[in-house]
């Protein structure tokens, strides 16, 4: 049964103010800032495809400051390095898990444009320079951060992420891609705009959940074993077989004027000319 999140606030802080938790100018990107802020590590790390910009146009600008809100210590690594997994051992284990997102944009179609030419400028970039993160960034992210440390839970969302949840026709490759979560080898997806399921996911891991059991939060999707009790497998194309159920295509460009239209001459055509009587003011048809 999927349950809706809970109030934004209905969770005490992780880490209360008392404590020594205050909200950072920026959030971390480097051990340096962290030792500034007196953390031995961050709860949470969110890797991004995008510069990193604290302001709420950008996606982990958002989560960032809203998981820090709820009491977390939240890091940033911003374009790494995605040739060897040095780069996501920047900030340290975090303590929970890694949140990980292309950026606001899917990484293929910041890359290359409908003919599949390669752009020569990234807006999300600073000074718009291009080759700053991979192809299919969110499952070369995913995988680097499960190779620099192991067992550490990976949860990946953004807009690459939501689009490629479910089997889907992919541009580039011209093929029908599986899901994401299994290349990704990550252990949750988050789809939409997922700010109640992230904080919800947190508190619960933070509670000592293992993330495998957390599968009744909605607006999330994660891998099975098998069919669920009650299931069924329906072939897509069985629902087509049926044609007297489809209907025929029309073509939004088809000239239809001829045959909407009727001449005065139409023998076909019984409109009769309207009549004006001066001594009634009437109009007679």
């Amino acid at each position: 049964m999927m349950l809706s999140p809970k109030n934004l606030h209905a969770y005490p802080k992780f880490w209360p103010h008392k404590k020594g938790l205050v909200p950072a100018p920026l959030l971390p990107m480097s051990r340096k800032e962290m030792d500034e802020l007196g953390w031995d590590c961050c709860d949470i790390i969110i890797v991004t495809g995008d510069a990193y910009v604290d302001h709420p146009s950008f996606g982990m600008a958002i989560i960032g400051r809203l998981l820090e809100s709820q009491g977390f210590r939240v890091g940033i690594i911003s374009q790494p390095d995605w040739h060897s997994a040095d780069a996501f051992r920047q900030l340290g284990k975090p303590s929970l898990f890694f949140a990980v997102a292309s950026g606001n944009m899917d990484s293929m179609v910041n890359h290359y444009t409908a003919e599949k030419r390669p752009r020569s400028d990234d807006a999300y970039t600073a000074g718009a320079m291009s080759g700053k993160r991979p192809d299919r960034a969110t499952t070369v992210y995913t995988q680097r951060a499960k190779e620099a440390y192991k067992g550490i839970p990976v949860i990946i969302g953004g807009i690459e992420a939501s689009l490629r949840r479910i089997a889907q026709y992919d541009h580039w490759s011209q093929t029908i891609r599986r899901s994401i979560l299994p290349d990704s080898k990550a252990d949750l997806l988050l789809f939409g705009n997922a700010e109640r399921a992230v904080v919800e996911v947190a508190h619960r891991v933070a509670a000592g959940e293992d993330i495998k059991q957390i599968t009744d939060i909605r607006g999330t999707a994660y891998m099975r074993q098998g069919i669920p009790e009650g299931w069924t497998v329906l072939d897509s194309s069985e629902i087509d077989a049926d044609k007297s159920l489809v209907h025929p295509q029309t073509d939004p460009y088809a000239d239809t004027s001829a045959k909407d239209k009727q001449g005065c001459g139409d023998k076909n055509n019984q409109t009769k000319p309207s009549k004006i009587d001066p001594n009634q003011g009437a109009v007679q048809v």
